[in-house]
């Protein structure tokens, strides 16, 4: 059995695999809440027996969560704990970038999708909208735009008037009262981002491109967008499936 995790900045997943790749249970919590008494109740829900994993993998952007998760699996498993920057990914995909600032789960992403023959771009909706770009077997480097849920939250805090809002498909462009008004710029408007970042990639590479999104909006704007589109929630965790292979 393989214990492989997201750390994200807003959300944690962790997977129990075994070992034919299969997804066995899973649990989410708050990154930013982690604690022993969490991790206690989390993993042991996840998993009945400590001494039957054999691998553990994460990719995190949060160090300090990743810390607490580590030293508690470690002590519980007597095994080491990876984070895939750990492990030589260059074995695995050409990294064009500075290694250092490209985050763990977008390399992961990337190492999930790579092939000899296809070019991605793969759009992530997490706490930042990334766009990563990848040509075949090579990772030349991605974009960072404004996450929705941070900039939704940003917005109702700073402007008095505006109520916290959900957001949801809709039809209509023109708003007729606030709520509608602020729906509307932010699912058209990013709508509108993802097409335009999309067509500057293409037109600076001048390559054609698959385009793979996921995450939490991913739902949201798969049928907003006009740039066909594959639709893969699985990515992250296929990824750290591949890489776990580096460990012995």
């Amino acid at each position: 059995m393989y214990i492989l995790g997201d750390i994200g900045n807003s959300e944690t997943k962790v997977f129990l695999v075994n070992s034919k790749n299969a997804i066995i249970r899973n649990v989410s919590f708050p990154s930013k809440q982690i604690n022993n008494k969490i991790l206690n109740k989390k993993f042991s829900y996840l998993i009945k027996d400590f001494q039957s994993i054999k691998k553990i993998l994460f990719c995190s952007v949060v160090p300090k969560s990743f810390d607490l998760i580590k030293k508690f699996l470690s002590k519980k498993t007597k095994k080491k704990c990876y984070e895939v920057k750990d492990l030589k990914l260059r074995s695995l995909i050409n990294i064009k970038v500075n290694y250092k600032q490209v985050g763990s789960d977008r390399l992961t992403n990337a190492i999930s999708l790579q092939n000899k023959k296809n070019n991605f771009i793969i759009l992530d909706f997490g706490t930042a909208t990334t766009f990563d770009v990848l040509i075949k077997k090579t990772y030349i480097g991605g974009i960072i735009a404004p996450g929705i849920k941070i900039s939704l939250n940003t917005l109702s805090d700073k402007a008095s008037l505006i109520p916290k809002i959900n957001l949801k498909q809709i039809k209509k462009v023109i708003g007729i009262d606030t709520i509608s008004a602020v729906r509307s710029g932010f699912f058209w408007g990013y709508s509108g981002l993802i097409d335009n970042i999309v067509n500057l990639i293409k037109k600076e590479t001048r390559k054609s491109f698959k385009l793979v999104i996921t995450g939490g909006f991913s739902d949201l704007f798969k049928n907003s967008i006009k740039t066909k589109l594959i639709h893969n929630k699985n990515i992250t965790i296929k990824g750290l499936i591949k890489i776990s292979k580096l460990i012995k």
